[in-house]
């Protein structure tokens, strides 16, 4: 927020940062509280996660055998590619969406095989089977997508999954949705299901995700991670969550509410293109050749928004859903970008 603040030129306080589709609300009351009263730091986790698979799978209704818990979702999917991808094999993205899935490919020595996109950001599932060749080790997918805001459909993915690749279906924004492929793991002994703590729950900080897959490729994979992945502040953090669902899903329903009422208003604005969105985030299309300009100009406020500039995503923004008064602030901003 600093570094944000210092190239605004005013104070930390007043930057609107809605470019990390972060929680506006932050974690809950009782992860502040279970936090403070913990007196074990001093011990290492347990690497074997059993107090945390448990209580996951209470939540998610799988198997504890099923879950393997991460520093972040960003380690899953490092795990996942190291597991299956070697040097000249390849994974299967379609595009745009979370640029994790080909950075950490490429630290593995595998090549991308990007997929576009149809015109309506919907996954065309027909290049996406015939893009798979045998050196295909995996298809990488977000529902929600991430930048794009829509979810891939039941027919979809079981069309991916019985190309016999891995496919990796990232649940990030599931709770803003309610939509999950979780019912088809015990089905399909290829697909890995992965969710995190950082979105709905509020804990981007403190780094918690998990997958949820197949036991033997669990197993694996609990067995070649580091032993103490994943902190004991964020394994606190994760069970005092899981004992405030009623508070936090709360706050999901009112993001969800706001995220309605952001998409209302953003489409009140003369030359902006609004996507529908089933996640924490709103994309727009900013009009023709002024994309950058735009940004530039809500940045010189103090509104920090992400911005795209690649072939598929011109002129492209994604908002986050904020607090209401970040909302009005963004849209009173935009609406005077747009008009000079």
């Amino acid at each position: 927020m600093e570094v944000l603040a210092q190239r605004a030129g005013i104070p930390p306080e007043e930057v609107i940062r809605l470019n990390g589709n972060e929680n506006p609300f932050g974690p809950s009351p009782e992860v502040v509280k279970a936090l403070g009263s913990f007196q074990h730091y001093n011990h290492y986790p347990d690497p074997d996660q059993r107090q945390l698979r448990e209580a996951l799978s209470g939540y998610l209704g799988a198997s504890p055998d099923q879950i393997v818990a991460g520093n972040g979702s960003d380690e899953l999917i490092d795990m996942i590619l190291r597991m299956f991808l070697g040097t000249g094999e390849n994974i299967v993205i379609p595009t745009p969406t979370f640029g994790m899935y080909a950075f950490s490919a490429e630290v593995c020595g595998g090549k991308v095989k990007s997929v576009p996109r149809n015109e309506i950001f919907d996954i065309d599932v027909e290049a996406t089977v015939s893009a798979v060749d045998e050196k295909t080790k995996a298809i990488f997918l977000a529902s929600p997508n991430n930048p794009t805001g829509n979810t891939a459909s039941e027919g979809q993915i079981r069309a991916l999954l019985a190309t016999g690749a891995i496919v990796v279906v990232d649940e990030t924004y599931y709770e803003f949705c309610g939509q999950t492929m979780l019912s088809l793991v015990d089905e399909f002994h290829n697909l890995i299901v992965l969710r995190t703590f950082s979105k709905w729950a509020g804990l981007a900080g403190l780094r918690i995700g998990l997958g949820v897959m197949n036991p033997d490729i669990a197993l694996t994979m609990m067995s070649m991670k580091s032993p103490y992945n994943v902190n004991l502040a964020a394994e606190v953090a994760l069970l005092a969550s899981l004992g405030d669902r009623h508070t936090l899903l709360g706050r999901v329903q009112a993001i969800v509410a706001e995220r309605k009422r952001m998409i209302g208003l953003l489409e009140q604005i003369p030359g902006i293109q609004v996507w529908p969105s089933q996640a924490n985030f709103v994309l727009c299309r900013l009009p023709e050749g002024r994309g950058q300009e735009i940004f530039e100009g809500l940045c010189r406020r103090g509104i920090f928004l992400r911005y795209f500039n690649t072939p598929q995503l011109r002129d492209y923004i994604r908002a986050s859903v904020g607090l209401p008064e970040e909302t009005d602030q963004v849209i009173r901003a935009l609406s005077e970008l747009v008009e000079a």
